[in-house]
Parts: structure tokens; sequence; C-alpha cells
């Protein structure tokens, strides 16, 4: 439904019913226009200030447990299509609760589209919202920080608001809970796509120097296909693999993968596989979560953010280059410096407020970033770490081989 359409009433035109809400655990409600699947659904309330690629954004399976404002007021116009999904599972949930919107969604307008956003949108069972003041919303954030929220969908415009003001209220805080069941692989599995490229699509590797294990947390497709970009035998494995189990693929390197919800609630499980691997000192490269873990299996600390870092325009130092690059970011927990050991170097700084964004071990072959390398959405200005973890690799065979 349009967000400028009414009603015919007796006597000329009123004002349309709202047929959706975003109720906040402190009470406020918002009105609009209802776009999506019809129900209700409870989530932390984030923004996201990326201009493009929202199809990748509500499929990144980091954002399980979340409703995603969108600054940029026109989502939807380019439609969806098959490639640009980043959950493994093109057919599953990437774990995101809801979408809130600033404008209607018009008709695609793109020679890849091949359904329309709001199909798509019921398809995932993603409850959505439109005719939001999405700026207001962002500034509430801002000041207040990502607020618990019920958003509900009905096409009749009936709500029982007392009792979704009374469910907003009583949603757990995102700290403490363990989101990457909801997203990890059920069981092992080989990959071998390599990225999208004019005019043939997606590639696929066809020899590997190095064979990598990727720890799934909530991985998205584009890391996987940089990993086979740039030479590797990856072999995807669930979040609660062992030690024994990772091992007995023979890696030349383990990858730590991005995903959802408190690292410190996930690290219960993860930590201690992470800390066996750091001890037979194999290559190892995080990113995000995968960051988040590889800092708490060192003996450091993460912490909730305020509203978290979500885009992709962030700007990010490359402390052992100098060089400065605009990245995406998907997190709501932060790595606190402060609580890092001594042979953990500071390797990467966000522009915006001075939070970590990349550690590496001087004891053992390990790095990690908490930005999004691959993109998808966003620019390829980090692609490049990618190549560090070959390097990484080759230094450790090498040295071996001595």
């Amino acid at each position: 439904m349009s967000a400028s359409e009414g009603n015919p009433a007796a006597g000329g035109w009123t004002e349309p019913r709202a047929t959706a809400l975003l109720v906040l655990a402190d009470g406020t409600v918002l009105e609009g226009f209802g776009l999506g699947a019809i129900g209700e659904a409870p989530g932390e309330v984030c923004f996201n200030t990326a201009m493009t690629g929202y199809q990748e954004i509500l499929t990144d399976p980091s954002y399980a447990g979340q409703i995603i404002t969108f600054t940029f007021p026109h989502i939807g116009n380019v439609g969806v299509n098959e490639d640009d999904t980043e959950t493994v599972n093109a057919a599953a949930s990437s774990g995101v609760r809801g979408v809130v919107l600033h404008a209607a969604i018009t008709e695609p307008s793109n020679w890849r589209s091949n359904r329309h956003f709001d199909s798509w949108l019921k398809s995932r069972n993603i409850v959505g919202i439109c005719g939001v003041d999405t700026r207001a919303l962002t500034a509430l954030i801002r000041d207040g920080g990502m607020p618990n929220a019920v958003i509900a969908h009905s096409p009749d415009g009936v709500f029982d608001v007392a009792r979704l003001k009374a469910e907003a209220a009583r949603l757990p805080d995102m700290a403490g809970l363990d989101l990457v069941p909801l997203v990890t692989s059920a069981q092992r599995y080989e990959w071998e796509e390599t990225p999208w490229r004019w005019p043939v699509g997606y590639g696929k590797r066809d020899k590997a120097a190095h064979r990598v294990v990727a720890i799934d947390y909530g991985v998205k497709r584009n890391i996987l296909r940089l990993l086979a970009k740039a030479g590797c035998e990856v072999t995807v494995v669930p979040s609660t693999a062992s030690a024994e189990d990772i091992l007995a693929l023979k890696p030349d390197g383990v990858f730590l993968s991005n995903g959802p919800g408190d690292p410190a609630a996930t690290g219960e499980y993860a930590v201690p596989v992470i800390r066996e691997l750091l001890e037979r000192k194999i290559p190892t490269f995080g990113i995000c979560l995968g960051h988040q873990m590889l800092a708490l299996a060192i003996g450091g600390q993460t912490l909730k953010m305020k509203q978290g870092h979500h885009g992709a325009n962030h700007p990010v130092q490359d402390k052992t280059t100098g060089k400065v690059e605009i990245v995406s970011m998907n997190h709501g927990f932060a790595v606190d410096p402060d609580s890092l050991p001594a042979h953990a170097v500071e390797t990467h700084v966000s522009l915006f407020d001075g939070s970590n964004s990349g550690i590496a071990l001087t004891d053992r072959p390990a790095f990690s970033v908490q930005h999004h390398p691959e993109a998808s959405p966003g620019p390829q200005d980090s692609h490049y770490l990618f190549q560090r973890f070959v390097e990484l690799m080759e230094s450790d065979k090498a040295g071996k081989a001595a």
C-alpha cells in the first residue's frame, strides 16, 4: 500500500488508517503502512546508513534478531534478484526480524531485478513498515541507543497496542544472547564459488594452494568467494565444530566468520576451540564476530556499543600502512582495546569514534578485523586482507619447510 493512498469516506477523503506499527520498549508507538510479511516480530532496532545493497544487508546473518531502519529513503526501487543474497542457503532466513522504511516501495527499475521487493520480504517472513520518519528514529537511536521493539503488520489496521507495548518492554537485551545457532550451518560443506564479474557472473575455483577451514558463526557468501578467489580450498564447518574435528581436516589456515549476537555468549563454546587452534599456531583470520572471538580467546573483553556501526561508508585506518579505507561495518559489540594483552597489537581503528577495528598477535600467526573487508554491499578497499591471510599461510609453510 502506498503511503499516499487514502480511504474514501462520506464527504471526501480521510487520512489512511495505519496498517503497521513499530512499538518501542519505552512505549513509543510509530505508525505507518505495512509491507512484507503479515504478523509481528520482536527485535533490537538499529539503523544502516548504506545507500545501496539492501538485499545483501537483509540477508547478512550478522543482523539476526534485529529490525533494520534504513536511513536512505528509497529502498526496494531496484527490486531483488537471485545473485545478491548473502546467506549461504538462499532460501533460508538470515534471522532479520523486520525492516523500517521512509518511502513506500516502488515498482522495480533495474535490469537485474526478477522480483518485487515486497514479494521477496513476504517469502522470507520479514515484517516491514514504511511511512516512518526514519531521520527522527535514527536520531532517537543515536541519543538513546538501540531499543528493543515489536514491529507489527495487520492489513485491517487493528492492533492490541497495550499488549505490544508489554511485549516490547519485556524483551531481553541483546547482551547475553547467543544468536549463532539461528544462522550457522548444520553440517560441513565445501565451497568453490568465486566473485561475480561482468559479463559471466559467478565463477568457480579451478585450483587451490591452501586448505582453509571456515568456522561458520553466520558466514556471508562473499567472504567464502574471496577466500576461493585467493586460491583457498574452503571447507565450512558449523559453529559447534570441535578443535579435533577441525584439526582432522589438516588446515593450512582457519577462518573465523562474522555472525550475530553477544560474542561473550557465543564464546562460551567457541573460545576454547579457538584457543586450542592458536596453541597449534595455525594461521588464523577473523572478521566481525570472528574478530571478537579471537580477542576473547586471548583474554580480551568485548563491550556493547550504544548505536553500533552499521553501514557501507565507515572510515578505518590500517595502522600498519597508514592507509585510510572506506569499509562496510555491521556490529553492535566492540573489542575493548584496553583489555588486550601485550602480545596483541591494534592494527586498525575506526576514524568515526576511535573504536578498535583490528588486531594482530605477535606470538601467533593470527589477525582479525572488526569491519567487513568482503563488503557486499560496500567498497572493496579492504580486499587486500584476504591476500594478507594467504601470505600468512605461505610464510607458515615456508617456516615449517625450513
